[in-house]
């Protein structure tokens, strides 16, 4: 689990339960994409909460959320507001 510490003390990354979040203050968690099956059986991953594209189709869950989060490593996690 990556950390981005912002100057002022804000603290950035994507969401798992490595880190008890609340150890470092009080949490603000929003979503950064939903993983969704569409009507073919087939997986996306829809990265428009933070104003991305629209991932897939993947056969497997696991691999929309494999993309998912390695978009939001490479174009939000540093990047982003």
């Amino acid at each position: 689990m990556e950390l981005i510490i912002k100057q002022g003390g804000l603290v950035r990354c994507i969401y798992d339960e490595t880190i008890e979040l609340t150890q470092l203050g009080k949490p603000v968690i929003n979503r950064g994409a939903y993983v969704e099956p569409a009507a073919d059986g087939q997986w996306t991953a829809d990265l428009s909460p933070v104003n991305g594209p629209l991932l897939g189709p993947f056969s497997h869950r696991s691999a929309a959320l494999t993309a998912e989060r390695d978009w939001l490593n490479q174009h939000w996690l540093i990047s982003g507001p």
